[in-house]
């Protein structure tokens, strides 16, 4: 997979505010917050920088948490995970492969099969409905999960 390697003023015009500091400076939004907590539409979540397919909605569960979370990815090489003591805790970082992007965490909490639980951070996926609508979200997403 080529690598997408960008400048920090490169990002920046690419990104908004919200994706650049997720994305780029490992930062989280608010639980409950994100636009595709409660998507439920049929599709595929994409990383919002560089729009490496990461993870299908077959996968994507209501884990409580208020981020999007998902069993595993679409191929495990497109997430790349590091270990995360920041904040006195001990995480598993979640990257994109491609342009390493900060994703989201993944803890061992999970459904099966895996018992993984991979939490997302929404401004950091970019969902395409299998129709072929860009960033569709269903109508189920204002509603409860």
């Amino acid at each position: 997979m080529e690598q997408l390697n960008l400048s920090e003023s490169e990002w920046r015009k690419r990104l908004s505010p919200e994706q650049f500091h997720v994305l780029r400076e490992a930062g989280t939004e608010r639980a409950f917050s994100g636009r595709y907590n409660n998507n439920k539409a049929d599709g595929v979540y994409r990383c919002a920088g560089c729009q490496l397919e990461l993870f299908d909605s077959v996968d994507k569960y209501d884990s409580g948490s208020g981020w999007p979370s998902f069993t595993q990815p679409i191929l495990a090489e497109r997430v790349v995970e590091h270990a995360d003591t920041s904040h006195g805790m001990r995480r598993v970082e979640a990257r994109c492969a491609r342009c390493d992007g900060h994703l989201g965490h993944v803890f061992p909490d999970g459904p099966p099969p895996t018992g993984l639980r991979y939490c997302m951070n929404s401004v950091s996926l970019d969902f395409r409905s299998r129709g072929g609508n860009p960033t569709a979200a269903s109508s189920g997403e204002a509603a409860g999960s």
